[in-house]
């Protein structure tokens, strides 16, 4: 949830009110805008919640990239791969993941601990792209989850977390190709599979049917990985901060900016039945646009305690993304700010605690 990129979550939150949570600058973006893209095929074939990826419904099915280090180029590539499928049908999201790793290893067995002290996989949706009201699931290799809907991200706001909430009718699945918690052999690694029914996202102000066809959400895969030593037969961690190995780079050490997160789009055709190609979203590119405002406000502030309606002030007189309507109408109002741009007839908005969307 947080990792090394933060501190220990009850001492984040009392941080994290106004502008203090990275202290007096916001970390605007340190890699290229480039989110990674992923055409979700429905299946005809039912799948088999059990861990082990061989059945028929993920033969077709194509893998994402090799997942890499959050902070993107800016660090090596991991040194165990990582990657994983996604497919869907009228009930479930699915997902699986095949994760290598010569020591398999787990501690916890309580639902909604603090999985991400062990090793695990991470699932993050954004099924409207607002960058509010998202999911998270994390799972170990024991098939230990935590599930978190988030109302804003943490820099956001504070109280932002409903930790008590569970996904109705999850499934998930861990398969370990060789043997958990024995430092005496050499294991290839583990796999998971998860189902997610649709009816779970109704709480994301959103219909419970699964998406239409073209649809994109914003969705991420983070893997937490710890390095290990074996003491007395038993797999210690060592002092070394955990790794964090993602589908779609951050650029910083913090998985909560869904905007950086890749796009899934989904379609009704079967995987192996009809390539479909990736539409690239405008959408997504007037928010990331939209975001630069949102980025310079919280710097302006830091600055002179107070939000402004000037481009210049801002330092955003020219378009930050070509082709994307320019320039923004801002508002400075009592309780922040909102910043707009016309787009298909619509406009999209951003508000000072990040939220964006099209009305």
């Amino acid at each position: 949830m947080f990792h090394r990129y933060s501190f220990l979550y009850f001492f984040l939150l009392s941080f994290i009110v106004g502008q203090g949570f990275w202290g007096n600058e916001f970390p605007e973006g340190k890699i290229e805008y480039d989110p990674r893209n992923y055409v979700c095929y429905k299946t005809t074939s039912p799948v088999l919640i059990d861990g082990k990826l061989n059945d028929a419904a993920w033969s077709k099915v194509e893998w994402t990239e090799s997942f890499v280090d959050i902070e993107g180029s800016l660090k090596p590539d991991p040194y165990f791969d990582t990657k994983a499928k996604m497919t869907w049908d009228e009930n479930y999201f699915y997902f699986c993941a095949q994760m290598e790793d010569p020591h398999v290893w787990a501690t916890i067995t309580e639902r909604d601990a603090v999985i991400y002290k062990d090793n695990d996989f991470e699932i993050f949706l954004d099924p409207d792209g607002d960058t509010h009201n998202y999911y998270e699931l994390e799972v170990n290799a024991f098939e230990t989850e935590w599930d978190l809907l988030i109302l804003k991200p943490y820099h956001d706001a504070d109280k932002v977390v409903i930790d008590s909430w569970d996904i109705p009718g999850l499934i998930s699945k861990v398969y370990v190709d060789g043997t958990i918690n024995n430092p005496s052999d050499r294991d290839k690694g583990w796999s998971v599979e998860i189902a997610i029914p649709w009816k779970a996202f109704i709480s994301n102000y959103r219909s419970n049917n699964p998406p239409k066809e073209g649809e994109q959400w914003k969705v991420n895969f983070s893997r937490v990985h710890w390095d290990v030593e074996i003491k007395d037969d038993t797999y210690v961690k060592t002092d070394t901060p955990e790794f964090n190995w993602v589908w779609s780079p951050q650029g910083l050490i913090y998985m909560h900016m869904p905007h950086f997160w890749g796009l899934v789009q989904f379609t009704e055709k079967s995987p192996g039945q009809q390539e479909v190609e990736f539409k690239k979203s405008d959408l997504d590119r007037v928010r990331w646009s939209l975001r630069q405002v949102y980025y310079r406000q919280r710097n302006f502030y830091f600055k002179h305690e107070r939000y402004t309606s000037s481009l210049k002030a801002l330092n955003l007189m020219e378009t930050p993304v070509e082709g994307v309507p320019w320039p923004p109408d801002i508002v400075v109002t009592p309780s922040g700010w909102e910043a707009s741009v016309p787009w298909n007839s619509k406009l999209v908005i951003i508000r000072k605690d990040g939220k964006v969307w099209a009305q």
